[in-house]
């Protein structure tokens, strides 16, 4: 996936030029952006274990994701999240991820 999408765009003469926009949402902005959803849904009921639950949410895609990414290679997965392979291993038993 990248970080820039592409359109096709008309110039003056009336062909077209794939132009490059800015970069998509950051993944800071989709998290606030669905913290806010979150918040809403609660209708001022306090939250429980805020942390852990965003922790157990963000997680999970993020290791299936580089498992995908690396094609299953659990060091280069650990590698590129800057964590031993022990602690990814464990996280995966942990989310039941094979």
């Amino acid at each position: 996936m990248s970080l820039h999408s592409t359109h096709a765009s008309p110039s003056i003469s009336g062909s077209y030029a794939v132009v490059k926009t800015q970069k998509t949402e950051p993944l800071r902005e989709a998290v606030r952006d669905a913290l806010d959803r979150y918040f809403e849904q609660l209708d001022g009921t306090a939250p429980n274990d805020l942390y852990q639950l965003v922790m157990q949410q963000v997680e999970q895609p993020l290791f299936e994701a580089i498992l995908g990414f690396t094609g299953g290679n659990q060091s280069k997965a650990a590698t590129l999240l800057g964590i031993s392979r022990s602690t990814l291993r464990k996280k995966l038993a942990q989310y039941e991820i094979e």
